[in-house]
């Protein structure tokens, strides 16, 4: 099996357990406070890094990885879960989904700006038309409605894709496992102090699918995915498999609509059908 080829596999597994993410966040955030989420989905992750790194006996990060990695923690260790789980707070799981049609073009842009690549002039136009619809689908649907929810996502998109891009470019040379690992161990201390001012009293009234989503997003989705993400981006490119993103909003919404009985309307599955025609087509230009 060749770089690139092993490079969209890892990607596509990586995508796999993101699209559990908005769900089990907007089951877990019914119950927990979003930034107590926040924290503590990092804390249960970043102990367990710790663990992994320590049993390998891997070398510490450099100066200037340390600086990444400062950079990839800012973006998806903090940053988008505590965006995601805020706007979970005014919109379902099923619309920010949606959103997620985004990070291909973000993912790209930052992989342009701090991963040295440079994709053909036309997969932009195929990146840019697909943001396009998702944007302009969250404008007539739910921004009028909800416009915190709406912005929340947006930001948490932006912070997403830097996140990515950066870990991405970190990954060529510190090992994908290692990057979501050392970012994850780079912020424990922060966020296992918070966890600890923020923890609920009482976990008496916590339901079990409350738990259950918890544990995910600690294991899954803060972990377990960005190891085979992470290798899936230097493996393969950045921008290109990149691109996989737009498969998320499939998977997301048939797991919103199975486990949270929301409703996915026609309008939701067109625009993501279209989306990932865009980014077949951009795909194709990504080197």
């Amino acid at each position: 099996m060749n770089r690139t080829t092993a490079g969209w596999i890892n990607g596509l597994v990586g995508v796999l357990i993101f699209s559990g993410s908005l769900p089990a966040t907007r089951v877990a955030v019914m119950q927990f406070d979003p930034v107590f989420l926040t924290v503590a989905r990092a804390t249960i992750a970043g102990i367990l890094a710790l663990v992994l790194l320590l049993a390998l006996k891997q070398k510490r990060p450099t100066g200037p990885q340390l600086v990444s990695l400062a950079i990839v923690a800012a973006g998806v260790v903090i940053g988008f879960p505590l965006l995601t789980a805020l706007a979970l707070q005014h919109v379902t799981s099923a619309h920010s989904i949606v959103f997620v049609g985004l990070l291909p073009l973000m993912t790209a842009i930052f992989g342009v700006i701090r991963g040295g690549e440079r994709p053909k002039p036309a997969f932009w136009l195929f990146s840019v038309a697909g943001s396009a619809l998702v944007v302009g689908y969250a404008l007539i649907q739910g921004l009028t409605a909800s416009p915190k929810g709406d912005l929340l996502m947006l930001a948490a998109i932006i912070a997403c894709g830097l996140g990515y891009a950066e870990g991405g470019k970190l990954s060529r040379t510190l090992g994908g496992w290692q990057v979501i690992c050392w970012a994850l161990v780079l912020a424990l201390p922060l966020m296992l102090l918070i966890s600890l001012l923020t923890m609920p009293e009482s976990f008496a009234g916590i339901e079990a699918p409350a738990f259950l989503g918890l544990a995910y997003v600690s294991l899954f989705s803060m972990l377990i995915g960005f190891v085979f993400w992470y290798r899936g981006l230097s493996q393969g490119g950045i921008a290109a498999v990149g691109q996989l993103q737009l498969l998320q909003p499939f998977f997301g919404l048939a797991l919103a609509a199975s486990l949270l009985n929301e409703t996915v309307t026609w309008g939701m599955l067109t625009v993501t059908l279209a989306v990932i025609l865009c980014v077949a087509g951009a795909k194709r230009f990504a080197r």
